[in-house]
């Protein structure tokens, strides 16, 4: 893409909010507990589970097992305020888990043996009967990254666009090496894990806003799903917000690094947008290329290869990301986040993602409970 940032056709910066899916452990072994619902009590009480009135983002509330809770954002503009939220309400989750004699962890999966319990939640109940074993055993943790959109056929533009980028989000977040309390030997491994459900990953070219809600009919209509709401794609228009959703990023550890996938989300989506608007083709990329894409991608993360978006063949992690910052520039200019994305970039590849340092922090106590409460402090 080559365009200056001052012939962008969006004046106004897209915001951009992100929610967090949080473990809850216990604050001396780190085995996940079942208080999710003493949590949002805890929550509620204090005022913390309804958000701002009449506004998107903001609150604590539940996820799918007793065993982790989930917190979102307002919408911001600037990257600033959207890194004082992340903070503010892994606080507000803290202070509520504490009461509850737990504490939060950020990571894409339970480190240490678990066997979740459902939330008492009707829709959670269906889905456990509908799909067994790969949901009763589902104890993952995502960073969800909305950025708003003008239209259906925008979000849709943007979606075609940005797809074969997504893996490299997913290298950067990369914070799941453990499961059930062995090295899985990736560096995502709650990206295997997704992949247990029928409707997870990559999708096809849609052209237009309308091609997607027939195709997103058409798999509620074949009865697997139970709703538009199991759409559990890479990337997906959000069916609560005018907002294109990205849903590959693991938790993350670090705030600054969730921050740092929001702000290449957003640009991803911001050059998508550009490209569907001056008629640019999306890359013709098949689904199965893609899922290899997110399968270098959750393995290695940033310490080996990973595909090139454009020749779908192996390079260096650091040139690909790279590679990244190059596409999105132009937009990242525009928000005048392009320094901070950058400086970020060099921390990650310096201090390590996610999963090398939970990796590094078990090396170092010689135990996997004591290493997940020194991570869980880290939260």
């Amino acid at each position: 893409m080559t365009r200056d940032s001052s012939s962008s056709t969006h004046d106004q910066v897209r915001t951009v909010g992100v929610e967090e899916e949080l473990l809850l452990v216990d604050a001396e072994t780190g085995v996940p507990r079942s208080v999710a619902s003493e949590v949002l009590r805890v929550a509620r009480r204090r005022g913390d589970t309804d958000g701002r009135a009449g506004e998107p983002g903001g609150s604590v509330g539940p996820e799918m097992q007793e065993q982790q809770v989930e917190t979102d954002t307002p919408p911001e503009e600037y990257l600033g305020l959207l890194e004082q939220d992340l903070r503010r309400w892994r606080d507000k989750a803290r202070a509520a888990a504490t009461e509850a004699g737990a504490l939060i962890l950020a990571s894409g999966t339970t480190p240490l043996p678990v066997r979740p319990r459902t939330f008492d939640d009707e829709r959670y109940a269906a889905i456990t009967e509908q799909f067994g074993l790969t949901a009763s055993e589902q104890l993952t943790c995502g960073c969800h990254v909305h950025v708003s959109v003008a239209s259906d056929d925008e979000a849709v533009g943007a979606l075609d666009r940005i797809r074969v980028w997504l893996p490299v989000l997913l290298a950067v977040s990369a914070n799941s090496p453990f499961w059930q309390g062995a090295d899985s030997g990736y560096a995502s491994y709650r990206s295997q894990a997704m992949t247990r459900w029928p409707t997870n990953g990559p999708t096809e070219i849609f052209g237009t806003g309308q091609a997607y809600a027939d195709h997103l009919r058409l798999l509620v209509e074949t009865g697997v799903p139970l709703d538009e709401g199991m759409a559990y794609f890479d990337a997906r228009p959000s069916r609560n917000y005018p907002t294109l959703e990205i849903r590959v990023a693991d938790v993350c550890l670090d705030t600054r690094d969730a921050v740092l996938v929001a702000a290449l989300a957003r640009a991803l989506v911001e050059t998508g947008a550009w490209e569907w608007e001056q008629g640019r083709p999306a890359d013709p990329a098949s689904v199965a290329v893609l899922r290899l894409a997110m399968w270098q991608a959750g393995r290695h993360g940033l310490a080996g290869e990973l595909l090139d978006p454009k020749t779908h063949r192996p390079r260096p992690a650091r040139e690909v990301v790279d590679h990244l910052i190059e596409h999105v520039a132009p937009a990242l200019r525009h928000t005048g986040d392009l320094v901070r994305v950058e400086q970020g970039i060099s921390r990650v590849f310096t201090a390590g993602t996610g999963s090398q340092t939970q990796r590094r922090i078990h090396a170092e106590e010689g135990r996997l409970d004591r290493a997940v409460v020194r991570l869980a402090e880290l939260t």
